[in-house]
């Protein structure tokens, strides 16, 4: 009896270290691009890209200065709602939302038709592969947590 409850706590032990660690480290993780230049990110993502779809060398720069107008988008977004955030506790009303959505969703697809543009059919349709898995990887993450 004595040894099945010391073999209880060791586990319970154990396992709350291991779930204390893992949530720092996706905490550190979130936060990776934030202390980086918009410069740098876009070289990052540039540089991501060439190698997982072997572009050219004109490629490259157009998508260097299409990666360097979507980090400060992104950046400028990301500041907006910390703002909103501090400012405003309660949450956007169903319009809000609505409006947010569809604001997201025209930017998706003006990213995606000047992706197309740049990229060559076979490039395009590589790229818009690995996004399908990202998306699925996100989501089997969110299911997991039990987040919406």
């Amino acid at each position: 009896m004595k040894k099945t409850t010391v073999v209880v706590a060791i586990a319970l032990i154990f396992s709350s270290l291991t779930f204390a660690q893992r949530e720092g480290h996706r905490g550190e993780r979130r936060g990776y691009h934030q202390d980086l230049s918009v410069e740098q990110v876009a070289t990052l993502q540039t540089k991501k890209m060439t190698l997982a779809l072997d572009l050219s060398a004109k490629q490259q720069k157009q998508l260097m200065d299409y990666n360097l107008e979507q980090v400060a988008y992104r950046k400028a977004k990301m500041e907006e709602r910390k703002t909103r955030r501090a400012t405003n506790d309660e949450k956007p009303s169903a319009e809000e939302r609505y409006a947010l959505e569809n604001e997201r969703l025209d930017h998706m697809i003006a990213q995606q038709s000047e992706l197309k543009k740049i990229l060559s059919e076979e490039q395009f349709s590589q790229w818009k592969k690995i996004q399908m898995h990202k998306h699925a990887k996100h989501q089997n993450r969110r299911q997991r947590t039990g987040r919406k």
